[in-house]
């Protein structure tokens, strides 16, 4: 997927017709016959930059009916687990597959990521999404987790769910010994029903926490934190079987 991205940083996906903008147009041909890297402009003479999109821009770009967990609390899932290449994830929850398709970047395509998700809709956007970046290492599964996991081994459980608890004891079953357990939870209260759970099962090394991410904002007259930041989106919950 190739996209176009203005002087604002504000990002635009390359399709068969004409790029509209309240920058001006460009024609498709021009852009058909663009390689990566290409500054084109507008009939109004604003430049926009041809990039072949990554995984963020993608996620950016693509159709979505829900929220979606935040790169800065997926670092900290990725990190706190050491998920990495070829490992095995399960996740419940799909949304619009983000999430999902952030593990399968990580595990690489000697991996695999299994998702389930309850809604038909998100399903089916989830699945459109996840084709349409090439990412052939997931499987979207029209399922409650609740009735059960059917993979074995696996490295990760990751549950973005009201009510995780319900899906400890499939987790206990599906994990690998040295797996690890994270959920996704907005409400204290919810973590603490989980912790409750995650211990009567045996679960090790339990840790909750939450990623504030502040950015700074430069400016010629000095440097300071910007006055809206990214706060609390979700607590996150760690737990291990061993």
């Amino acid at each position: 997927m190739r996209i176009l991205i203005d002087s604002k940083g504000k990002k635009y996906p390359v399709t068969d017709e004409d790029l509209h903008t309240n920058w001006g147009y460009i024609k498709k041909e021009d852009i058909a016959l663009s390689s990566d890297g290409d500054v084109l402009e507008t009939h109004m003479g604003h430049k926009f930059t041809v990039i072949r999109a990554n995984l963020n821009d993608y996620i950016d770009l693509m159709e979505r009916k829900c929220s979606i967990i935040l790169p800065k609390d997926v670092g900290i899932i990725n990190a706190y687990t050491g998920l990495g290449y070829g490992q095995k994830v399960v996740e419940a929850g799909t949304g619009s597959g983000a999430t999902a398709l952030y593990f399968a970047n990580i595990v690489g395509p000697d991996g695999e990521v299994f998702t389930y998700e309850v809604r038909e809709d998100f399903a089916q956007i989830a699945g459109k999404n996840i084709h349409e970046f090439g990412q052939e290492n997931v499987t979207v599964k029209n399922q409650d987790i609740k009735e059960g996991i059917d993979e074995s081994s696996v490295d990760l459980v990751f549950l973005d769910l009201p009510q995780p608890w319900d899906v400890v004891e499939h987790a206990v079953n599906s994990l690998k010994v040295g797996g690890y357990l994270a959920a996704y939870d907005p409400y204290i209260e919810q973590v603490i029903t989980l912790n409750k759970v995650l211990k009567k099962y045996g679960f090790s090394e339990l840790k909750t926490l939450e990623c504030i991410l502040r950015e700074m904002e430069i400016k010629t007259k000095g440097t300071r934190p910007k006055t809206r930041m990214t706060g609390h989106t979700g607590y996150l919950t760690f737990a291990r079987l061993l």
